[in-house]
């Protein structure tokens, strides 16, 4: 039996609560302190307030003042915060971490340099941590995986991704179970890069959602030849983009398309992408969503501005990636939606 603690209490690490401990593993699920609300709530009725679904039994609850004594003879450390607790996470949590116990993390999201550069977050604690000496086994999760399916049991197909392979392969046995697949790469640019411009292009998928609800009426019936051709140009632009990052390989091709396919149909970024198609600007669309954290804004703004500054230095062509440039332009410009169709069009 291994000890697993998990970081975060968002629906992505209690997810993952459930295959560590259907697997007889002890679970530790702490809650930042963003998270009291929900960790009382798990204490009082062993279920996450987001689903619908109690915990296996035997699963325990932590505060974050209680996170060092959670992390204390743990065997894996699965990191489980938005990409807007990076930077926490970076100060407050792996630093506590022996740096001989692994750490896995569910965080997605790609942070620009200066100089054009697209980081995936191990790479920028790796880069962070190194200037105290500290070096921090990191491995990561990508693919297609909403946590809500995850709790029912859907049957679900993801990598983790790390340096190690024999680290990779140990984390697989503490997690793995007959609905929980888990393919292993150590191309941690390619999986993290691949599962983190989805989120961007999701949202441009989400657009022509909106769209026809604004030609056709809320009710109107779901059009799929839009959303199908701004799904084939997404792919085009993330294969080209994941061979700028060097990892333009099939497996993390399918791995972000993949994931793409999940976030179209569900959650946030499907949300905003469908109001700022109904023709809301960016501000309003937020207003609407009251406050929900939006990821794929981040990303497409950051891919976009490392587009430009390699572009400047003859490494790539902005017109290579129309339906970025566009999604960028709508989030930092209030562009109004025109999807450049005409654009996607090629000949062999």
């Amino acid at each position: 039996m291994a000890v697993v603690t998990i970081v975060g209490s968002g629906m992505m690490g209690s997810a993952l609560a459930f295959p560590a401990r259907e697997n007889g593993h002890e679970v530790r699920l702490v809650g930042t302190h963003l998270d009291r609300e929900i960790i009382d709530a798990c204490r009082a009725v062993n279920r996450h307030p987001k689903f619908t679904k109690d915990f296996p039994d035997g699963v325990k609850f932590y505060q974050i003042e209680e996170m060092e004594a959670a992390i204390r003879g743990a065997d894996l450390v699965i990191g489980g915060v938005s990409s807007f607790g990076v930077d926490w996470f970076g100060e407050h949590v792996l630093p506590a971490v022996p740096e001989e116990t692994p750490i896995l993390t569910v965080t997605k999201g790609l942070l620009d340099t200066p100089d054009g550069r697209l980081l995936p977050y191990p790479a920028v604690w790796a880069e962070r941590l190194a200037k105290i000496g500290r070096h921090p086994n990191l491995n990561a999760v990508g693919g297609p995986c909403t946590s809500y399916e995850l709790v029912a049991h859907d049957q679900t197909e993801v990598a983790f991704c790390g340096h190690d392979m024999e680290t990779l392969r140990r984390i697989r046995e503490i997690m793995k179970t007959d609905y929980y697949h888990i393919s292993l790469s150590t191309d941690v640019t390619g999986i993290e890069s691949a599962v983190a411009l989805k989120n961007g292009y999701a949202l441009a998928v989400a657009l022509t959602i909106g769209l026809n609800q604004r030609q056709f009426g809320l009710d109107s019936e779901l059009h799929y030849n839009s959303q199908a051709a701004v799904f084939g140009e997404a792919v085009r632009e993330m294969a080209k983009l994941l061979e700028m990052q060097g990892a333009g390989t099939l497996d993390n091709l399918c791995v972000g398309a993949g994931d793409l396919y999940v976030t179209v149909y569900g959650g946030r970024t499907r949300l905003v992408g469908i109001l700022l198609g109904r023709g809301l600007d960016i501000d309003e669309a937020k207003a609407e969503l009251k406050g929900v954290t939006l990821e794929s804004l981040v990303v497409a703004v950051r891919v976009a501005r490392a587009v430009r500054i390699r572009a400047e230095r003859g490494e790539v062509d902005p017109a290579d990636f129309p339906l970025l440039m566009h999604v960028d332009a709508i989030l930092t410009e209030k562009a109004p939606v025109d999807i450049p169709w005409e654009a996607f069009t090629f000949e062999a």
